[in-house]
């Protein structure tokens, strides 16, 4: 089988050799498609894959339509936004992410960017500790487990939400559960944003949710863009000059938002993946979940079903 890894922001060269490790000693063929600068070079190269391995690369339904032999989709990491997911099931490809492996990462991004919004982004201007703070997780996956966890060696008291996240569970995991996001959101000093961009989830962050934070209140996304609605949210800032927004995802709006000085930063590019291990450990995982398929049918972690 003819294992194609097309990645526009390519694999660091380690993850590169690991993945490439895994498929050969099950006997397939990686090819690699690296920092692409033409649509038609990925339309090309995924004429004759069997399995497609991607980061970020778009996989719409002009690509899988190109794909005539393809079996299987993995995108390394847990968002898989980028995959056409029902052309994809339409044409009997699977679909799948590798949920977990950049968790970590993720989440020590969530204290960089936080102890940088809490210290009034390093300006001199004295500002605040995150002792004795309450944060809230918007959803309660592996990336917010992971938050709950270096939150508590913060000394931050920890909430949580999550829909499909029994209040037990995440009791379980010693982090305080409450009813629904408008309590999450009315209790915390700040709230991390760990949902996906779903039909229910977008624009959901909204004026009159925001609004319910107290003075001084803190949004930290590393989710989705499109979770955030960005006019109300400007407006809301407008209104509240106590309210800070720090994000992995630069806005549509990023030039609006940047004339709230000191309230608001974005990463130039999504950093929450960007670190040696998790872009090993998505890899890796990614060429293992390709085998399984090939040797025993195994879709563990189909999405698209």
């Amino acid at each position: 089988m003819k294992v194609l890894v097309a990645t526009e922001k390519p694999f660091a060269p380690v993850a590169v050799e690991g993945i490439r490790k895994e498929v050969e000693a099950d006997g397939h063929e990686l090819v690699l498609l690296e920092k692409y600068t033409d649509k038609q070079q990925l339309l090309d190269a995924v004429a004759d894959a069997d399995a497609l391995i991607v980061r970020s690369d778009k996989v719409t339904a002009e690509v899988l339509d190109a794909a005539k032999q393809l079996k299987i989709v993995v995108r390394a990491g847990a968002g898989y936004d980028n995959i056409d997911c029902e052309t994809a099931k339409a044409k009997g490809v699977i679909a799948e992410n590798t949920p977990g492996q950049n968790a970590n990462a993720v989440a020590e991004l969530v204290f960089g960017m936080l102890v940088f919004a809490v210290r009034n982004f390093f300006t001199g201007k004295a500002g605040t500790e995150l002792l004795g703070k309450k944060l809230g997780i918007l959803a309660f996956g592996n990336v917010g487990r992971n938050v709950a966890r270096i939150a508590k060696g913060f000394g931050m008291d920890v909430y949580a939400y999550d829909a499909f996240c029994p209040a037990d569970v995440i009791e379980a995991a010693g982090v305080h559960a409450v009813a629904n996001q408008e309590a999450l959101f009315d209790t915390c000093d700040v709230v991390s944003l760990h949902i996906p961009a779903t039909a229910e989830t977008k624009q959901s962050i909204n004026k009159s949710l925001v609004g319910r934070m107290k003075k001084g209140g803190i949004l930290v996304n590393t989710a989705r863009k499109e979770v955030i609605n960005e006019p109300e949210l400007l407006e809301l800032m407008a209104e509240r000059e106590d309210i800070k927004f720090v994000t992995d995802i630069m806005p549509d709006a990023n030039e609006e938002f940047l004339k709230l000085a000191g309230r608001y930063f974005s990463t130039p590019k999504k950093m929450g993946a960007q670190t040696a291990e998790a872009n090993i450990n998505a890899g890796i995982a990614a060429a293992k979940q390709i085998n399984a398929y090939f040797k025993d049918g195994c879709t563990k972690y189909q999405v698209n079903l």
